[in-house]
């Protein structure tokens, strides 16, 4: 697809590792979130799941714009010519199946765990602790996996970035 021609007014290669870093804030939030409510602490743990919430929905649209900009890198580049060539292929080895791994599962996940937060949210906001807890217990642990996952997968590709 053809990239639009538009100019934010600042560089937006700084966008990746502005991605990074909150995904890093969300997973602090999220392990912070669950000590609160085993240490029943309910305020706290509604403050850091809806500062999560806002990082996530920054982080989304922030992506979004990225992509629609920014040319595509691609992992084991490393002359930046856009094509990953078979010695290019040879000097990462089998990394590339990890990272390819990581970025599946971290792709197929962030997708799915949306309305798994909306959701969780929603149950939390309607006072239905029990319906609540229960989806939590299945949308902790896929949106932590999202957000770690997220920073590993910059911190591998970002040596690509031109």
């Amino acid at each position: 697809m053809p990239k639009p021609e538009l100019h934010p007014g600042f560089d937006i290669r700084i966008l990746p590792l502005f991605h990074a870093i909150l995904n890093s804030a969300t997973a602090v939030l999220l392990v912070a979130s669950l000590y609160f409510i085993k240490n029943k602490q309910v305020k706290a743990h509604k403050i850091t799941n809806i500062i999560a919430v806002v990082l996530s929905i920054i982080f989304l649209l922030s992506y979004v714009t990225y992509h629609s900009l920014a040319p595509e890198t691609k992992f084991a580049d490393l002359n930046h010519n856009g094509i990953v060539e078979a010695t290019e292929k040879a000097a990462v080895g089998g990394i590339r199946y990890v990272y390819y791994f990581l970025l599946l599962t971290h792709i197929v996940l962030a997708a799915i765990i949306v309305p798994f937060v909306l959701f969780t949210l929603l149950r939390a906001f309607q006072n239905d602790i029990p319906r609540h807890r229960k989806i939590a217990r299945i949308t902790w642990p896929i949106w932590f996996y999202v957000a770690v996952t997220g920073v590993v997968v910059y911190i591998m590709i970002s040596p690509y970035y031109h």
